[in-house]
């Protein structure tokens, strides 16, 4: 499946703060905490809980929330699909990293453990 123009426009549009009470729903349905969650997109963009706070507030968009973010380096280590999308093989960085953070806050619901969340060893 290709990601066209069009869509990458659309997911830079889309508010942080307007997915996120969505992540934490989806984290604490499956009895995952909102510090884990905090945990997993800090390693993933660098922020820390002021400046997601921060970001959350100032209604930053997607587009702002990863130029500014600072991507961890094992962050292609993240595969599969998300969304009907195989994220290793979406072209535009933006929507790449939405994805990103899409599948990581899939495995935290799923129970995976941090380390392995987390691409550590």
């Amino acid at each position: 499946m290709n990601v066209t123009p069009a869509q990458n426009e659309k997911i830079a549009k889309i508010t942080f703060s307007s997915v996120y009470p969505h992540y934490v729903t989806k984290v604490e349905k499956k009895g995952r905490t909102v510090e884990e969650l905090h945990q997993v997109i800090s390693w993933l963009t660098g922020y820390n809980k002021e400046q997601l706070q921060k970001c959350i507030q100032q209604k930053t968009t997607f587009k702002d929330f990863f130029e500014h973010a600072h991507i961890h380096p094992k962050a292609n280590l993240i595969t599969g699909v998300i969304c009907g999308y195989r994220i290793e093989e979406i072209e535009y960085p933006l929507t790449r990293q939405v994805r990103y953070l899409d599948k990581l806050v899939d495995e935290l619901a799923k129970g995976k453990t941090m380390e392995k969340i987390l691409r550590a060893g």
